[in-house]
């Protein structure tokens, strides 16, 4: 039996699997905990970068705006299911109520389908602003700047919709055993009640979630297509002025696709698994969980690294606190 985290059962297989037990949680306890820690840390250094962008130039280029959206929405994915999902794993319980499980578990939906909408907002949009112009792209390409904010409206729109019907199947846990068609979140369950409905939103979201990245691999084969076929014209334009950028965006903007494509990948090879049972183990849904967060927790690094607008700012912000700390040593000597 269990008593204080420990278990009294002497004989040795039960007392070897109770160890082995003890060691998987603990090894997925501290995996949630530095992924979670390091996804918030990364977002929120990238968002205060950008306001101080904000503060200190004009205005913002059409890639610098949707690069500080998808830091607040994979900021807002980490808070409302890795910060929660941490908290479950290392033992505490009863976090949340049902009206916290579904404004919890719809933020997340929303969050998590703005990170795949606003990546492939960002694809087609540095697909656009490198492609050669013509007819028509000599008049979208202007006008660039001036759709970003209704997209963001159109997007929050279309996701708040689609993922209108999670609260009403969140609550908070029940005592005895999770029905079938639950999925097990342990901080919260979604039942589904019946197949139909679980089958129709897991088709819902997986098909919207398809189809944008879809896009987004369409729209990155064509930069990396552009790239290629007109390298002697890209030298070029890296010689004149601004065109240096252009490039640098569009090789981070289709880095930052295959980064979401392959945990993409995981994620939806899991929930198709999860689609064709009836009980869904929490193991499986935190192994969905992690994978599906890794792209919130590793992207803000990635920006932080190829985005000089950003670097720069970090390097200033470090560059100032250094000399107080050498005037603070100095005063102590």
């Amino acid at each position: 039996m269990w008593e204080d985290g420990i278990c009294w059962n002497w004989e040795e297989p039960v007392f070897l699997a109770c160890g082995v037990m003890d060691l998987c949680v603990t090894i997925k306890g501290v995996s949630f905990l530095l992924q979670t820690g390091m996804g918030i840390l990364g977002n929120v250094v990238v968002l205060l970068a950008y306001c101080h962008i904000v503060y200190t130039e004009p205005k913002l280029l059409p890639v610098d705006m949707i690069l500080c959206h998808l830091a607040f929405a994979n900021l807002m994915l980490l808070l409302t299911r890795c910060v929660p999902q941490t908290m479950t794993v290392f033992g505490l319980r009863d976090l949340l109520n049902d009206a916290g499980c579904k404004v919890v578990i719809y933020s997340y939906r929303i969050g998590r389908a703005l990170s795949v909408c606003i990546t492939c907002m960002l694809s087609v949009f540095q697909a656009v602003t490198i492609a050669p112009a013509g007819p028509r792209l000599s008049r979208l390409k202007p006008a660039l700047p001036s759709l970003v904010l209704p997209t963001f409206a159109g997007l929050w729109l279309l996701n708040m919709a689609i993922c209108i019907a999670a609260p009403f199947f969140s609550m908070a846990p029940r005592n005895g055993t999770v029905p079938a068609f639950t999925l097990n979140l342990g901080f919260c369950h979604v039942d589904f009640r019946d197949h139909l409905s679980y089958v129709i939103n897991g088709v819902a979201v997986s098909g919207r979630d398809f189809a944008f990245v879809a896009l987004m691999l369409g729209s990155s084969g064509y930069i990396l297509l552009l790239l290629h076929r007109h390298s002697r014209r890209v030298r070029g334009i890296r010689r004149s002025q601004g065109a240096g950028a252009e490039t640098r965006a569009a090789k981070t903007v289709v880095t930052l696709v295959i980064l979401y494509a392959v945990f993409f990948g995981i994620d939806n090879v899991i929930w198709i698994y999860m689609l064709t049972v009836t009980k869904v183990s929490p193991v499986v849904a935190d192994m969905r969980v992690f994978f599906s967060s890794c792209y919130a927790a590793l992207s803000p690094y990635f920006i932080m690294s190829s985005n000089k607008k950003v670097k720069a700012k970090i390097m200033c912000a470090s560059e100032q606190d250094q000399p107080s700390a050498d005037t603070q040593e100095s005063n102590d000597k």
